[in-house]
């Protein structure tokens, strides 16, 4: 296993420098003058004060200059200052990774422990009333769109049952790090992590219910039943062990998509997280925070995927074995 690892994560090294090749290019060839948005915010600027600004930001510089110099840059830990707002961007991630991080992980934990058990149930009885609500319910998260998921939300538990808040993290009155506060936090993240939950719940329901199914038709799962052991063992002890295994590994490999899916929710919300600060980056063609952004998101994923593939194996040590 040990082995393995290294060989993941300098697979991940070459793959987050692609990436950040890959992402610099692209921005750096999108249509859109950060300088010239910035002298508009501003109320408009001399043609020698555009230039100076260029030259402080290294726009004035051959394209491979620039790449290098970021390059060069990310290696040291630094990932350049924001055009807009005037702060290293390593501080504004650090600002609001926090936000996004309770927002995915709790909608990422929520869809993946109610899908597998909404799956397992459903199941067991292929033809029963909650086996036919677990796919109309999947068929219609399959299909909404997530913001409209949201905004349906909003509709219904702020306006119609005004229940819970629509927009931001905190209520203002609150003391900060207190009990009031977290629950406060809490009653503000119900909307936003349901609404990012209700596609993947859709997905992992489907997926385990699929791969339950399958495990339930193996021959040791008839064996153990003519053992005469009980329902629940046999479902949760040994079915479930191997049937959870395809679903465990989506919910890594869709962790990248819970992150993208993320901003969508952050701006139907106002949530304060990385989605909303890529959101305004990219209306103010703020290139530097972008990146970082998009460095860090990419730096995320690979470490989740590769404690993925160590859950993997502990679930599973046959494939420590291979």
């Amino acid at each position: 296993m040990v082995k393995s690892l290294f060989k993941r994560i300098g697979n991940a090294v070459v793959l987050l420098l692609a990436v950040l090749i890959l992402n610099f290019t692209l921005i750096h060839i999108a249509p859109g003058d950060p300088v010239e948005v910035l002298a508009g915010e501003m109320g408009g600027a001399t043609p020698e004060l555009l230039a100076e600004l260029r030259a402080s930001f290294g726009l004035d510089q051959p394209f491979h200059v620039q790449l290098l110099t970021y390059l060069g840059n990310v290696l040291q830990g630094n990932l350049g200052y924001s055009y807009y707002y005037d702060k290293p961007v390593t501080d504004l991630i650090f600002d609001r990774i926090g936000a996004t991080l309770l927002l995915v992980i709790s909608a990422l934990l929520f869809a993946l422990l109610a899908g597998t058990f909404l799956g397992v149930a459903s199941a067991q009885k292929r033809s029963s009333f909650l086996s036919n609500i677990v796919t109309v319910l999947s068929l219609a998260g399959f299909s909404a769109p997530v913001f409209w998921i949201g905004i349906m939300l909003i509709l219904l538990f702020a306006v119609v049952i005004p229940i819970f808040p629509i927009a931001g993290m905190t209520s203002a009155n609150t003391p900060v790090g207190t009990l009031a506060n977290m629950l406060d936090i809490a009653h503000h993240l119900a909307l936003p992590a349901l609404t990012l939950a209700s596609i993947y719940l859709a997905f992992y329901s489907r997926l385990s219910r699929a791969s339950m199914l399958e495990v339930l038709e193996s021959d040791y799962v008839r064996t153990a039943r003519a053992k005469g052991m009980s329902p629940f063992l046999v479902v949760y002890k040994h079915a479930l062990r191997n049937a959870i295994l395809p679903v465990v590994t989506f919910a890594g490999l869709q962790f990248a998509q819970v992150i993208s899916g993320a901003v969508l929710v952050e701006t139907v919300f106002a949530w304060p997280g990385l989605g909303t600060l890529a959101f305004e980056s990219i209306l103010r063609r703020d290139s530097p925070t972008l990146l970082g952004i998009l460095f860090f998101s990419a730096l995320l994923v690979l470490i989740v995927n590769i404690f993925i593939d160590i859950a993997y194996r502990i679930i599973d040590p046959r494939i420590s074995e291979k």
